[in-house]
């Protein structure tokens, strides 16, 4: 929503005066900014306690085995990692670690560390200093044992100093300082996770600005303060995460003051809270993605004039519109989210137009001319978008699609063996290009989930490789990402349908709260985020 504040109008003042107050009250759209900021007038509170809305229960906070964003909002109130996103995820901000520097051959990289930082009280320490060994230890077991595979490449991390280390790679990566800043790679202390043994999910104690008080399983976890936090004292007391799964619920518990923060706003609880005088709505483009793969190696997507064909044959503005009635994406140009500092705008340029009489006329000069059957593969949660693309491809091309609703396992199986002729999926992760593009365009990620496709093409492949390995200048990988995304989008290998929006609903007494494009809520953070409550 967008809030405009021309609050004075002083005629007698003189011009230069005038321009001041128009900079000092300019617009601010919370809409689009996803801020529900503080301005610098405005007196910041402390005291009182947040309490956040979270979609999905928590299984664990072991950084090791932890599988969801809401687990890892939990986390990241009560651990650091080396380094974080800045508020505009274009560049890191330094979080344990104070500086950083990759090796000429982009072979390892060394961080020097915080030497005022101290771990929360446990059961197995008192709050002891952090060192280097503890980043060692920490990083090397998530390393070796992540669950999700969120430290990849590391060979091993070398104690230089009792505050710096190095991070050894097994081949030069680019792409490592943004999965540093994952909640997997958050630092620990050794006493407490062999204390705690196959418990330490539920016991984490870690060095940010909250500790861990109280979890009542499936209902809430509740954090207080840490008074020996080494970063900026929070405003707050405390924050509770409440576990509300379902989205009509989550918008009453909002309404009603239950809760501050009301997280996954989607449909119509999105236009509930945009209505209410008394609430807020963020919404920002995130880092996420939803598309429709077509198999690059067998059937009648093998052909680039059939993939041409259907891409020009489906109107993707009519499909976002069919399935967001109630806003909350945007059509998708190409396979990186806006929210990615890969992103150019002249991507838009790039897309083929929508033209169903073209498309007729492309698929004349095939085999499959007059159209043809295929099976598409979709999650139960996607079928509105399957629907709308079936009815499509039918009416411009007489193509009969074949929807096959799957369970999730079925699903990924049927994908990554190249089984699917179609299928629509999703993909969400870090602001780096390289977690977008890697793991769905290039050829070593055949039989994966991401390229069960079979996309392959050797221009993609050295663009992709050279971003990862021959710099870690982020102009200069940006340029070969562009260049790589050019060359894709020219194979019509996949149609991407939507960016989604990031939306949650905030109560506006609620101060400071930033919302981030990959969804993220830092109630303390290192990049500048210290929320308060105005009571």
């Amino acid at each position: 929503m967008e809030r405009k504040a021309y609050r004075f109008l002083f005629l007698t003042f003189v011009l230069v005066s005038f321009m001041l107050v128009l900079i000092a009250c300019g617009s601010n759209d919370t809409e689009e900014t996803g801020d529900g900021g503080t301005s610098d007038e405005e007196e910041v509170t402390s005291g009182g306690v947040l309490n956040i809305g979270l979609s999905s229960n928590a299984a664990t906070l072991d950084p090791t085995l932890y599988t969801g964003v809401y687990e890892s909002q939990i986390m990241r109130a009560i651990a650091d990692t080396l380094i974080v996103y800045d508020q505009d995820l274009q560049s890191f901000v330094p979080g344990l670690a104070t500086e950083w520097e990759a090796a000429d051959d982009m072979m390892s990289y060394t961080f020097t560390i915080r030497e005022d930082v101290y771990f929360q009280p446990g059961e197995y320490q008192d709050g002891r200093l952090m060192t280097a060994e503890d980043v060692k230890y920490s990083l090397e077991r998530s390393a070796e044992t992540s669950a999700q595979n969120r430290l990849s490449g590391v060979e091993s991390v070398e104690v230089t100093g009792e505050f710096e280390v190095v991070i050894h790679l097994e081949e030069p990566n680019s792409a490592l300082l943004a999965m540093l800043t994952d909640q997997g790679n958050i630092i620990v202390p050794e006493e407490e996770v062999e204390g705690w043994g196959d418990q330490f999910g539920a016991h984490l104690v870690g060095t940010g600005p909250f500790i861990l008080e109280n979890w009542q399983t499936d209902q809430q976890v509740d954090l207080v303060k840490h008074d020996n936090y080494w970063g900026e004292e929070p405003n707050l007391d405390g924050v509770t995460y409440t576990f509300i799964t379902d989205q009509a619920m989550m918008t009453n518990a909002l309404r009603s003051g239950d809760i501050d923060v009301a997280t996954d706003i989607r449909g119509q609880n999105r236009e509930v809270i945009d209505q209410d005088a008394d609430l807020e709505l963020l919404s920002t483009p995130g880092l996420s993605i939803t598309y429709l793969d077509m198999n690059y190696q067998e059937g009648p997507t093998a052909d680039p004039l059939v993939r041409e064909a259907i891409f020009k044959a489906t109107d993707i503005e009519e499909i976002v519109q069919g399935v967001h009635q109630w806003g909350g994406a945007a059509v998708a140009n190409g396979p990186l989210p806006q929210g990615s500092w890969g992103y150019d705008d002249d991507f838009e340029t790039l897309k083929a137009d929508y033209d169903p009489e073209e498309a007729r006329s492309i698929l004349d000069e095939t085999e499959y001319a007059g159209g043809f059957e295929i099976d598409l593969y979709v999650l139960e949660t996607r079928t509105n978008y399957a629907t709308i693309f079936q009815n499509q491809m039918k009416e411009n091309l007489n193509i009969d699609v074949n929807i096959q609703v799957s369970e999730w396992g079925t699903l990924t199986d049927t994908v990554s063996s190249n089984n699917a002729p179609m299928n629509i999926g999703g993909w969400s992760w870090y602001p780096d290009p390289y977690f977008f593009l890697n793991p769905r365009f290039h050829s070593n990620q055949h039989g994966s989930n991401g390229n069960g496709k079979g996309y392959e093409n050797d221009t993609v492949d050295e663009l992709l490789d050279r971003a990862l390995t021959e710099t870690v200048d982020q102009e200069e990988r940006a340029a070969l990402y562009q260049e790589a995304v050019s060359e894709i989008m020219d194979d019509y290998a996949t149609i991407e349908f939507d960016n989604l929006d990031i939306a949650m609903g905030i109560n506006p007494k609620v101060k400071g709260f930033h919302l981030s494009a990959d969804g993220s809520i830092h109630v303390v953070s290192p990049n500048g985020v210290n929320i308060s409550i105005d009571e």
